[in-house]
């Protein structure tokens, strides 16, 4: 008998639409479901140097939540490009901004391997602070993460 795995190629890929309300839903736990989802390790015929992984679209991610002090305490640090230019902020005043999404975005890039692989992954990544979202055409899946797993909501 001869064994075999299969090798998925870019054209034989099937993509799906994957809803996930993230309201009250753990940050980190969040970013880890949908890394996976948009790489496509929940499917059986993976392979890691393919785009094979679902588009995802999250709402509501300006009510995701951080444990401990992380929302006061965690810093995201950037620089200007100017000498003494270093900022940083904390994870609260970037989801009082006005692009609170950008965090969650943050979180899962940083989860994924880097390279041109993660630049095409992450283009199938739409991330929105209210409700409200352009893809209703696409009959998006509703993936309900916080009934997961007990953990993954909070308050």
């Amino acid at each position: 008998m001869l064994k075999t795995t299969a090798s998925l190629k870019p054209s034989e890929v099937k993509k799906d639409w994957v809803l996930i309300d993230a309201d009250g839903v753990v940050l980190g736990r969040l970013a880890v479901i949908i890394a996976n989802r948009l790489r496509g390790k929940h499917k059986p015929q993976f392979t890691p140097h393919v785009d094979c992984g679902d588009n995802v679209i999250v709402i509501n991610a300006e009510k995701v939540k951080v444990t401990g002090n992380k929302a006061e305490q965690s810093v995201f640090y950037y620089h200007t490009g100017y000498p003494g230019g270093i900022k940083g902020r904390s994870i609260r005043q970037r989801l009082d901004s006005k692009h609170p999404e950008r965090v969650l975005e943050k979180a899962v890039e940083r989860m994924i391997t880097r390279g041109p692989l993660q630049r095409k992954q992450m283009k199938h990544l739409y991330v929105y602070g209210g409700a409200e979202h352009p893809h209703d055409g696409q009959q998006p899946k509703p993936l309900d993460v916080a009934a997961l797993n007990p953990k993954n909501k909070r308050g």
